[in-house]
């Protein structure tokens, strides 16, 4: 689908808004969750597939993290990412993307580099504080 055949149809709209009005990072059945609320109607259907036109139309960011369910998050600005490894809750990285990452790779493969994503894990303080909890050495 083009931008140009692109309609942004009532359900669409709603989804869009829902997305861009959290800071966490929902999943299409947390969407459908919230979306249902302002649209009974419906169907979980309809969610994933308009997350996925509005993800491939660049209107949000879908993200598949280390073998979790899909998240999807309404800022399609570069940013990074840190994911508990406990419970799975996502959280934008408070740090600014580093573009001499691209600048560096670039000349050491043969990719034409068009960007990049990187991922922090970790533990949550509500999972850090559980008992098993506690911080993991590195590897």
């Amino acid at each position: 689908m083009s931008n140009t055949d692109f309609r942004l149809t009532p359900q669409r709209k709603i989804i869009l808004e829902e997305l861009m009005e959290t800071d966490t990072h929902l999943t299409a059945a947390e969407v459908y969750e919230i979306v249902r609320a302002r649209l009974p109607r419906i169907s979980l259907g309809t969610v994933y597939r308009n997350l996925e036109t509005l993800s491939q139309l660049g209107m949000i960011q879908k993200l598949e993290v280390g073998g979790t369910q899909k998240r999807f998050d309404g800022k399609t600005n570069i940013h990074y990412h840190v994911r508990c490894l406990s419970c799975g809750r996502v959280d934008d990285a408070p740090i600014e993307p580093q573009t001499a990452l691209e600048e560096a790779i670039e000349g050491l493969t043969d990719y034409e580099i068009i960007g990049h994503r990187l991922e922090f894990v970790g533990l949550c303080l509500k999972c850090g504080k559980k008992p098993g909890g506690e911080a993991r050495t590195r590897a």
